[in-house]
């Protein structure tokens, strides 16, 4: 018999012990806290309470929460190297009537965390998935930045080799909508310095630091202030970045080309390149390919 029929569930809260109402089957995606452990829904304690095994990104962060309410429930580790392996077998007992949740170390699964393979075989098994919504740096971050929230792009964790960053960037240049970051406190100042080279010193942007958390703090200024700010007083923790998206620009070739070719008569081609780009708003990689054509 499982858990949630057998109804012994409980969790604790101000030192009252609650019982937690049984559960249907099905997957339960549930929002945790991305600091402050009491950033967490009844529902959700419920539910961890109720469920018959709690699915974790690393079993030993999600004891830190589990315990703090006193929750029993069995951990299972789910993680980016064994979630596609583990992703049948927990279908299977889904199937044969288990409820399960799913959270990852801090904030909202699935976003940069794992879970996506496991809920698309869900979906695929036709079977009931859940959501428990809460906290997430993601939407604290915006809630909070200062910038516009009506278009915004989330883009997660850049790459951590420079060429394939700066290649990533690159193509979001010219994205006019808000451009959203997760980046560790170790990459933060590189990241900031490829956004920089990439968007133009004077594009503005926020980062958002210890989101919920004693020290939570935020920066904010152009990528070139931030440069400066970050030399300043090293980061450390976990980090949001947002950042403006670029003006509207109308890419006429007859107007920056001209340009292009002038700065290439007195420029290093690198340079030039890099003057044009920020000048006009264009994709770095477009300025580029049309120096080199006119240098050939």
């Amino acid at each position: 018999m499982h858990k949630n029929l057998q109804n012994q569930a409980n969790y604790w809260l101000s030192g009252t012990k609650f019982d937690a109402p049984p559960l249907a089957p099905g997957l339960y995606v549930v929002a945790t806290p991305i600091g402050n452990l009491r950033d967490i829904s009844i529902r959700a304690l419920e539910t961890l309470a109720a469920v018959d095994v709690v699915l974790c990104e690393d079993t030993r962060q999600s004891a830190r929460l589990l315990d703090h309410y006193m929750i029993s429930t069995p951990k299972l580790a789910l993680h980016e190297h064994n979630e596609r392996a583990r992703a049948p077998q927990i279908v299977a007992r889904i199937r044969e009537g288990a409820a399960i949740a799913l959270i990852s170390d801090a904030g909202t699964p699935l976003l940069s965390d794992p879970g996506f393979p496991l809920v698309r075989a869900m979906r695929e098994a036709e079977l009931d998935v859940f959501t428990l919504p809460g906290a997430s740096a993601l939407l604290g971050a915006l809630a909070i930045g200062g910038v516009p929230t009506d278009r915004f792009t989330f883009i997660g964790f850049l790459p951590a080799k420079q060429m394939a960053r700066a290649g990533v960037l690159d193509n979001l240049a010219t994205a006019t909508a808000t451009l959203v970051f997760y980046e560790s406190a170790r990459r933060l100042p590189a990241a900031i310095n490829a956004m920089a080279k990439s968007f133009g010193p004077e594009r503005s942007a926020v980062i958002a630091l210890e989101l919920t958390k004693k020290f939570e703090r935020t920066l904010s200024g152009s990528l070139a202030q931030l440069v400066e700010q970050l030399e300043e007083t090293p980061p450390r923790g976990e980090v949001v970045v947002l950042v403006n998206g670029a003006e509207e620009q109308v890419e006429d070739i007859n107007i920056w080309l001209p340009a292009l070719e002038k700065a290439l008569k007195d420029q290093p081609l690198r340079s030039a390149v890099d003057e044009i780009r920020e000048k006009y708003q264009l994709r770095r990689k477009q300025v580029y390919d049309a120096a080199l054509k006119l240098k050939g």
